[in-house]
């Protein structure tokens, strides 16, 4: 019942609204026609000139040029526009139509039998009527904006006399909006402005824009003042009202954009940004005003990696991607999804994740896209070979994986299982049924691992190397990175709901250190080095410098307004099963080879033989059949060499590359 009555007030509010347009609209067609008339009357009667019209020729030439000049206003869609915001392109627009009008006015009055007046005439007829049509906006719109001064009340009133428009009271409305400054005076700066002085409804209103270019700085866009930002102190944007700062400089780089996000953050305005979300669903191409995300702070600029030719080594294929619905794995489904496959399959033992990005790709594809969903789990090779059976795929991507590190600590017979035979039984399948290409995401977890979810996928690395030594028709290749912001589980989410909750953020080791990319990053690093590989290699990412996770808490906590250690505190918890304080990306930095692309590097590690992998193999199947965790843990560490106690790589920590690198980077 409640809702019932909800829609019904929204209906009224809305069929109000909409009366309330269709009201000021016909309003101002009517004042139009109105000034024609007047127009049509001086210029042909009383300035008859030599012609001598009667009253049908002066009938058909006034009907004629109203429907001709009107008709082209509507066919311009110049009554739609809201006037008192009306820039340059709102007169232009006018001028343009009224030009067309009038050359169809001339046209017509050439080639019809009426009564002839003379060019001269017709010339002066459209251009009193444009010359009167501008004044009467330009005088309308210099109501609404000074209608403060004394000329604007004079104005005011006579807009409400003939109009019924109250300038004051939607002075009143606009008081209530949140007013913000744009950084950044171009093309989708200037949009933004558009889009929330167009909008009754906006919660927004612009007051001005921050600029560095001479050519735009003093003067006006839309009646917005432009400022530099020498200019703009934190003084003139109190005088402003300003409350929010919004950037809407996409192109800006990472270092510039940090660099203004702490100058503007100090005025005690929030700040957002216009442009596309950082996560983007499929076919996602509209920017939206909205919070400013930690990913935009990162210490390097993001990648793009993915080229032209990386996706022609898609497009046409069958593609199968497990483990399809988590954080990596839907995000290669977008991105391969982009690439026209002839068709993709996302496997995953979790519907749910499965379920939502196949929905999400049916919205933003419809039926250019063949997309299938499989729900089964690795483990189970009867099951998954009936999958390579059916769909016969050409490229085969390997995200399927138990990635937790805590929880992986405890369930060491599960890891093994899901990660290491899982991804055997891929692989196997992969070999059997000839796939083209088998790209395995892999984690710098694998490198000197002190974990068991970080063991299982160096040994996940071995079995893939060692199939590429046998001969057969595959291309095998894994690709290993660092930690992904924004995955599930990662300390991004973890933080946010802490700061929600009041806080406190909780952190294992205040000198922890991490290598972060985007979740777009990470899966065009698995696209691309798919399609460079030779066989057997393991690519690795140049991240840049790592990260101090302390300072990423601390960054969080003013990214949402409060202030670190005051508002919400950051405690120190101690270091989790089998976590260290840093990681590591490659296992031998002696054994480095460059590639076409500058940020993809090749490790290049010896592969085992086939029967020193199945020796450890059923090392593992034996350990993992007692169902005991510790022996399993202990099986895990004799067929991986590097397995190491966290304890022993902690103890050395401060002597490591990597904690000596965190301590130079600029902080995030």
């Amino acid at each position: 019942m409640k809702k019932n009555i909800q829609n019904t007030e929204q209906i009224n509010k809305d069929a109000v609204k909409a009366s309330r347009k269709f009201k000021i609209r016909w309003t101002l067609v009517t004042y139009d026609l109105i000034c024609f008339l007047l127009i049509d009357i001086l210029m042909m009667l009383l300035y008859r000139g030599t012609e001598k019209l009667d009253l049908g020729g002066f009938i058909y030439h006034s009907v004629l040029s109203i429907v001709c000049i009107v008709g082209a206003r509507f066919f311009f869609k110049i009554y739609r526009q809201i006037w008192r915001y009306g820039g340059i392109q709102s007169y232009i627009r006018l001028l343009v139509s009224d030009f067309v009008g009038a050359l169809l006015y001339i046209l017509i009055e050439l080639v019809g039998p009426i009564p002839r007046i003379s060019f001269a005439k017709m010339i002066a007829i459209c251009s009193v009527n444009l010359l009167v049509a501008l004044a009467m906006r330009m005088l309308y719109r210099y109501a609404y904006k000074c209608s403060r001064n004394r000329y604007g009340k004079i104005l005011c009133k006579l807009v409400l006399m003939l109009t019924g428009r109250h300038i004051e009271k939607d002075f009143e409305t606009e008081k209530q909006k949140i007013k913000i400054a744009i950084v950044g005076a171009g093309r989708v700066g200037v949009s933004l402005a558009e889009e929330l002085l167009n909008n009754a409804m906006a919660t927004y209103v612009p007051r001005c824009f921050i600029d560095v270019k001479s050519d735009k700085v003093g003067r006006q866009i839309h009646g917005i003042p432009v400022l530099s930002e020498e200019n703009a102190t934190f003084e003139v944007l109190r005088e402003f009202e300003i409350q929010e700062i919004v950037f809407a400089m996409p192109q800006l780089d990472a270092a510039c954009k940090k660099e203004l996000y702490d100058h503007y953050k100090k005025s005690g305005c929030k700040i957002k940004v216009y442009d596309f979300p950082v996560m983007q669903s499929a076919g996602s191409s509209k920017r939206a005003l909205r919070e400013f995300d930690i990913e935009e702070l990162l210490f390097r600029k993001q990648l793009v990696i993915v080229d032209e030719r990386t996706k022609s080594h898609y497009r046409g294929k069958v593609i199968l991607i497990t483990g399809g619905g988590g954080s990596i794995g839907s995000e290669l489904c977008r991105q391969i999804a982009a690439m026209e496959p002839e068709k993709l399959i996302i496997l995953d033992v979790y519907e749910n994740g499965a379920y939502d990005v196949q929905q999400e790709l049916k919205m933003a594809y419809g039926a250019s896209l063949d997309v299938v969903v499989e729900i089964l789990s690795v483990c189970n090779y009867a099951a998954l070979e009936r999958i390579f059976k059916k769909y016969r795929p050409n490229i085969v991507l390997n995200a399927a994986a138990h990635k937790h590190v805590p929880l992986m600590e405890h369930n060491c017979c599960e890891a093994i299982e899901n990660n290491v035979f899982g991804t055997l039984n891929t692989v196997t399948l992969s070999e059997k049924y000839e796939v083209e290409r088998f790209i395995m995401v892999s984690t710098d977890k694998a490198v000197n691992p002190t974990n068991v979810m970080g063991a299982t996928k160096r040994m996940c690395e071995m079995i893939v190397q060692t199939h590429s030594q046998k001969g057969n028709k595959t291309v095998w290749s894994a690709t290993r990175f660092g930690n992904v912001l924004g995955s599930a589980g990662s300390v991004i989410p973890l933080f946010r709901r802490q700061i929600a909750k009041g806080g406190p953020i909780t952190l294992t080791d205040k000198r922890i250190i991490r290598y972060f990319m985007t979740i777009p990053e990470a899966s065009q690093l698995v696209i691309q080095s798919g399609t460079m590989a030779k066989n057997g290699e393991l690519f690795v990412l140049d991240m840049g410098k790592p990260i101090k996770i302390l300072e990423l808490a601390e960054n969080m906590i003013k990214l949402s307004g409060y202030e670190p250690y005051k508002d919400i505190d950051i405690v120190e918890i101690g270091l989790r099963p089998g976590e260290k304080l840093y990681e590591e990306l490659l296992i031998d930095s002696e054994k480095l080879d460059k590639t076409e692309n500058s940020m993809i590097f090749i490790e290049k590690d010896s592969a085992m033989t086939v029967a020193e992998l199945e020796e450890k193999l059923e090392l593992l199947r034996a350990a993992v059949a007692t169902g005991d965790d510790a022996e399993a843990k202990r099986a895990l560490k004799l067929a991986v060499p590097t397995f190491k106690s966290p304890e022993e790589i902690n103890a050395e920590a401060a002597k490591a590359k990597e904690m000596l690198e965190a301590k130079e980077a600029v902080p995030v």
